[in-house]
């Protein structure tokens, strides 16, 4: 009976080595697949119920360990769709079932995956080298709100994306507390202000606060008492481009009073540069901007200054159904000293843009499908669905690194959590090639050792079969 109870043994030892094998086999195999996870094998001894001083070492049974939530090396692929997750989770995928293009048809089933090779297919689903169809939801890309609250097959079209008008021009910048015009003169008060001297002042477009205009008789007189504040191009809703030229004329000093008199200033547009005779030139905003004494803008108290509507060659813009309003926030526009006598303009950025074409597509850290358009924005389109699970290690294994919810897994858990997504790189196998030799190697040495107990055990039983003899 020990004999034979031997070679049983020994037999299962040989068949749990050879399953040891197999999966070292594999693993080497997919040493190279993206995203692959290699299966370990665990040993568990199979004891028989007996007597206490009857006891005996038993068989022995193998068994598969996943390592799915053991990540492998980040590579850098520099396609901008590619994607790795560092850190615990999966990215949501699906299978395509029939059709093409808008009429595909899914399997609408989620599947997790941790091989993040994607790229665009013709119909512009984001799928990766195994067939597997990336997983999200999209954003709206005007409010930056995500679309829906499940998770669906991603599919990036090229459409236009459409013109915003301005709305809103950003400006940030000194103006000179004594600005050097071409009629300043040090040693003449007043002389750089906008009405000193005779004979200028008599168009009511020039006259502090005035609702007037500087036509083109008086264009030669304003350009010497007045400093360019710089130009900016902004855009109507159809995304036509009008180049906004800004300047600024001093009006009065601050003087104690009655009535108490501040530094102010005009803010003039132009409209037609070359103009001449009666032909508007430029056009005063109609606000009296002032500053006191340590340079503080005190008015607007907003700090915003509306355009009025007008035409800039041809263009009409700040139509008053959408008005374009000149934001300082009542901080970034100041009056201090500068020895230059010019307005230093830090910065002036507008709101709107043109119509654009998709040019790229790349994946963010937070997990966004990202669009950069030909007319410079950027926005996000979509967001990655990412799934994690209490026990990463109990999901069952699909053909091309795929996996799928267990009851042992647990249900998924929608997010990034801590983890985050790397774009531009992918994940590769976790198999340790140095690591799965030696444990051939050992295995090798475990399968030869069970032979040679069967080869013992052979003889044994011959010698019990010659005892008759």
């Amino acid at each position: 009976m020990g004999v034979f109870s031997a070679l049983t043994t020994a037999v299962t030892g040989m068949q749990a080595q050879s399953y040891a094998l197999e999966n070292i086999s594999g693993n080497i195999a997919n040493s190279r697949t993206a995203g692959f996870k290699r299966v370990d094998t665990s040993f568990s001894d199979l004891v028989p119920d007996s007597a206490l001083n009857r006891q005996i070492a038993g068989s022995v049974a193998s068994y598969s360990r996943a390592t799915n939530t053991i990540q492998g090396d980040l590579n850098a692929t520099r396609i901008d769709t590619n994607a790795a997750i560092n850190g615990d989770g999966f990215f949501v995928v699906d299978q395509r079932q029939s059709g093409v293009g808008a009429s595909t048809q899914f399997a609408n089933s989620n599947l997790y995956t941790r091989r993040g090779d994607f790229d665009f297919d013709a119909d512009g689903y984001l799928v990766n080298g195994a067939g597997y169809y990336l997983k999200g939801q999209k954003i709206d890309p005007v409010t930056g709100q995500v679309i829906g609250s499940q998770p669906d097959v991603l599919r990036i079209t090229k459409d236009q994306f459409p013109a915003k008008a301005t709305t809103q021009i950003e400006y940030s910048a000194n103006i000179p507390a004594y600005p050097k015009t071409n009629s300043a003169v040090s040693t003449t008060p007043g002389s750089e202000l906008l009405n000193a001297g005779t004979g200028f002042g008599t168009n009511p477009g020039v006259t502090p606060g005035g609702t007037g205009t500087v036509v083109g008789t008086d264009l030669t007189t304003f350009l010497n008492r007045s400093i360019p504040g710089g130009s900016v191009t902004v855009y109507d809703t159809l995304g036509k481009a009008t180049s906004v030229e800004l300047r600024w004329a001093k009006i009065s000093n601050a003087a104690a009073g009655p009535p108490v008199v501040a530094d102010t200033w005009n803010l003039f547009i132009a409209e037609n540069t070359s103009a001449t005779g009666a032909t508007v030139a430029y056009r005063n905003v109609n606000t009296n901007v002032t500053f006191d004494s340590t340079g503080k803008m005190t008015f607007p108290v907003n700090g915003n200054i509306t355009i009025p509507p007008m035409t800039i060659g041809g263009n009409a813009i700040s139509p008053a159904a959408a008005p374009i309003s000149i934001v300082t926030n009542g901080t970034s526009l100041t009056q201090n000293g500068d020895t230059s006598g010019q307005i230093d303009a830090r910065s002036i950025r507008q709101n709107g843009y043109t119509a654009g074409t998709l040019d790229r597509v790349s994946i963010s850290n937070e997990g966004q499908v990202v669009g950069t358009f030909s007319n410079g924005q950027v926005v996000a389109l979509a967001q990655i669905a990412v799934a994690r699970f209490n026990a990463g290690n109990a999901l069952k294994r699909l053909d091309g690194g795929a996996f799928e919810e267990t009851i042992e897994s647990g249900a998924p858990i929608v997010g990034l959590g801590t983890a985050a997504l790397i774009g531009g790189n992918v994940e590769q196998s976790n198999t340790d090639i140095a690591d799965e030799f030696s444990k051939m190697i050992v295995t090798q040495q475990a399968y030869s050792a069970n032979t040679k107990v069967i080869s013992t055990a052979q003889e044994m039983l011959r010698d019990v079969f010659n005892i008759i003899r």
